[in-house]
């Protein structure tokens, strides 16, 4: 079932968006080569606990899972697409990290991610990111009042797959509200005109996640969490908590 929130819910999720905005933008900060993902655990931490929030992904444990979330932040690097565990991997030059996080506050829950470059980038990182944040740009545009969730689906699909990128199947984004993960699921790939139309007060994560070789395959690492491209080539990752309101989208998560 979608809940849809009034305007008193999607400030008090904007107020917990911010202080998902604030983590990614320290972590980013702080990823400096020869810092260990785990030091970037501990700052997104740091940043939850000056806000007197709390992290939806510490203790997360889905279905699939075969233990708790440990972090407040999922950390993948290079090959990675999400849900990376941070470790004492220490950063290297190159490095191409992307870092999802979330907060609870007052009740209400906000997601983000971001990915970048550690040190000297490659050209065709940059661009891969680049990719990235435009197809949630236009995932966010097609997120109006009429439109349907294919419309999002297809925006960011369109702009994947015209750049040559491949898009692992069955991961997007999703309802956000009370909890990090709620009706519906955000494809990013789909037909527009298609599944449920758009009404204000939905509150969606929309979260392109790209693969550089323009293959989708992707498996899942050892540690049950992790998603790893078949091929090896680096994945890029954006994502921001958006409400459809009469007005436009409400990027909740803007930093």
């Amino acid at each position: 079932m979608v809940e849809l929130k009034t305007e008193t819910s999607i400030d008090a999720m904007h107020a917990a968006g911010q202080v998902v905005a604030r983590a990614l933008t320290a972590a980013q900060k702080a990823a400096r080569v020869g810092v260990t993902l785990l030091e970037l655990d501990e700052v997104a931490r740091e940043v939850l606990r000056e806000a007197g929030a709390t992290s939806p992904f510490l203790g997360y444990r889905p279905s699939f899972a075969p233990t708790p979330f440990p972090a407040v932040i999922c950390a993948s690097v290079n090959d990675a697409i999400v849900h990376g565990i941070p470790t004492d991997y220490r950063l290297r030059d190159g490095d191409l990290l992307s870092v999802d996080c979330g907060a609870e506050l007052d009740g209400w829950a906000s997601d983000s991610a971001i990915s970048f470059v550690v040190g000297h980038p490659r050209p065709a990182d940059l661009r891969l990111v680049e990719t990235a944040e435009r197809a949630l740009a236009a995932g966010i545009a097609a997120a109006v009042v009429g439109n349907r969730i294919g419309d999002i689906a297809h925006a960011v699909g369109r702009v994947c797959r015209t750049a040559g990128y491949g898009i692992p199947q069955g991961f997007g984004g999703h309802g956000v509200g009370r909890r990090m993960h709620e009706d519906p699921e955000v494809p990013n790939e789909g037909r527009p005109g298609r599944g449920l139309p758009l009404r204000a007060g939905m509150v969606l994560a929309i979260e392109p996640m790209l693969i550089a070789s323009g293959k989708d395959g992707y498996h899942e690492a050892p540690d049950g969490w992790t998603l790893r491209t078949d091929d090896g080539s680096r994945a890029a990752h954006a994502e921001h908590t958006v409400a459809v309101t009469e007005e436009g989208p409400r990027i909740l998560t803007a930093r």
